[in-house]
């Protein structure tokens, strides 16, 4: 499906918050960059029908910088759901979690230790080094270069964000940092999503139907190889974790520097594991990061697609809160969606 769907479908549009109030939380992702677009409201009857729930809403698009993707959508449900996700684990199927590029880790610490102080609800991890590529190739300290990230994870009642500083490399296409913005951070760079499944038969919806990428694919993470996974994935000792990834057509399999942002991260736990499961705390109606978007070309042709496939779920087109033509389904690893016509 690769070749003739090169600029059908790109990189994550939206991630949708779900928020009791909107001042607050636009005055939060002010300081990451992003700014106010379109606004739109929905009837109880139009939002039961496109995205399951009894309760009309009020929506805001965030924007940041000219980004096509990685944007913010607040969405006020007149009668939430659930509290969502909040600041539970995130070793945790049905978990929704954004990740942001960032010039300053150390600053956004900074921010974070002092709200910690001051009392506010949260829960961090602190900046780890992690070597991305190359990990077999062992560097001399003092000597050579340092290749690799700083990530560190930050969990709060309404948003659960990863951020990570480079060292060492760039990427072109793969975040835009604002670096007038007050934290200095891109647009959402990637998203993750929790699942299990040994066959990995569920991953291929992502790439055999929705035409996406898989560019990265059973990447090991385990108690033992990474600090930073041990700490944010909880995990103990010898579990692990599998990352598959899946990336706008444009970008590339074998060319490093071609890669782009508005990657789907999915983090693959053994069967063997047990795992809770907590999609009905991050799907629309729930407050919290409750749903991701794509927006694609031919949206009928999606749709089709979709509903010749093995999913079970999915809605009709129909208008959305912007007047965009747009559909949700479930996805066969549980997950709920929504694409946008283009």
């Amino acid at each position: 499906m690769h070749q003739g769907q090169q600029n059908v479908i790109e990189g994550i549009y939206e991630v949708c918050i779900g928020v009791p109030e909107p001042i607050a939380a636009i005055q939060y992702w002010e300081q990451f960059g992003y700014r106010i677009g379109e606004q739109g409201e929905l009837s109880a009857t139009v939002t039961k029908q496109l995205y399951g729930v009894d309760s009309s809403l009020r929506s805001i698009r965030l924007y940041h910088q000219n980004a096509d993707h990685g944007l913010i959508r607040l969405m006020i449900w007149q009668n939430p759901v659930n509290n969502g996700l909040k600041m539970g684990s995130m070793k945790v199927k049905g978990n929704r979690w954004a990740t942001t590029l960032t010039a300053d880790i150390i600053n956004i610490l900074n921010h974070v230790e002092e709200a910690k102080a001051a009392g506010w609800p949260l829960w961090f991890t602190r900046p780890h080094w992690e070597v991305i590529y190359n990990k077999e190739k062992k560097k001399r300290p003092f000597i050579d270069a340092m290749v690799g990230v700083r990530e560190m994870l930050l969990l709060q009642p309404f948003t659960r964000q990863v951020f990570f500083q480079r060292f060492g490399y760039t990427l072109p296409d793969y975040g835009n940092i604002d670096i007038n913005s007050f934290l200095q951070t891109s647009q959402f760079t990637h998203i993750g999503m929790v699942v299990q499944d040994d066959s990995k038969e569920i991953l291929k919806f992502y790439d055999e139907v929705l035409g996406l990428l898989r560019v990265r694919d059973d990447i090991e993470t385990s108690y033992e190889s990474s600090l930073a996974g041990r700490e944010i994935f909880d995990l103990q000792p010898g579990e692990k974790f599998f990352v598959t990834a899946f990336d706008d057509p444009r970008s590339s399999i074998t060319d490093f520097m071609a890669a782009r942002s508005g990657r789907l991260y999915i983090v693959r736990f053994p069967d063997s594991m047990n795992l809770d499961s907590r999609y009905e705390a991050a799907q629309p109606g729930s407050l919290g990061m409750c749903l991701y978007t794509y927006r694609v070309r031919e949206l009928n042709l999606f749709c089709d697609r979709i509903k010749a496939s093995s999913i079970q779920k999915f809605t009709t087109i129909a208008e959305n809160e912007f007047g965009e033509p747009s559909f949700s389904f479930v996805a066969p690893d549980g997950y709920f969606w929504n694409l946008i016509g283009n």
